[in-house]
This record gives structure tokens, C-alpha cells and sequence, in this order.
């Protein structure tokens, strides 16, 4: 279950901001989730609660905001939403694809006071 370490350098890196900056609690966390990252956010969302407990961010909501997959074609050259890994580009079933942006997880937004 890499959602623990994944919620855990959350919590780590909104404290790290909030304290630099004066402030005493983290409230609020958004995390954008890719359909390719691989994150499951109802796992990631109890992880992070137990994680957080003792923490500056124990009791921040957290907010899920999906990210779509987008790949480049090499065959068509355009870019192109995936809906699966390994799938064909729906534009002209071509297999050489890259994938630009949908599989990552990242902080967006962290609410402190």
C-alpha cells in the first residue's frame, strides 16, 4: 500500500510550508489525482487520517480533483485523452503514444490558519 508513504510526504510537505509561514495548523489539503497515477484516493484519504494524527494536519479535509490522461500520438500527432493504459490512440489506433500529463499525484492547494 504505497498510499501510507504517498499521504505521509503530504502531511510532511503541507507542515513544512505551513511553519515556514507562521502558521499552526494545516486545514485543508487538494490533491490532484491522475486516472494513470495508480492512487486509489479513498485509500489515500485513510492513510492520510491516520497519519496526520499528532501531526498539524490531523483533522484537514481533504479534496480530491481528478486529472484525465493525455497522451501525444507519434502516429497522428495530437494529443489525445486516454480512458486505460495499453490503450490505442482513439483518434488512429496507433500504439506509439507518450504519456503527458494524468499519471502523477500533486498538492494543489493547502489551506493553513
Amino acid at each position: 500500500m504505497h498510499e501510507m508513504s504517498l499521504a505521509m510526504a503530504a502531511i510532511d510537505l503541507a507542515a513544512e510550508q505551513a511553519t515556514q509561514r507562521g502558521f499552526t495548523k494545516v486545514t485543508a489539503l487538494w490533491l490532484e489525482v491522475g486516472s494513470f497515477s495508480c492512487v486509489d484516493p479513498d485509500t489515500i484519504a485513510f492513510c492520510f487520517e491516520a497519519a496526520a494524527k499528532g501531526t498539524v494536519a490531523q483533522g484537514a479535509q481533504l479534496h480530491f480533483q481528478h486529472q484525465a490522461a493525455e497522451a501525444w500520438c507519434y502516429d497522428c500527432n495530437q494529443t489525445v485523452t486516454l480512458t486505460e493504459r495499453g490503450q490505442a490512440c482513439p483518434e488512429c489506433g496507433g500504439y506509439k503514444l507518450r504519456v503527458a500529463q494524468g499519471d502523477s499525484l500533486r498538492i494543489t492547494d493547502i489551506e493553513v490558519s
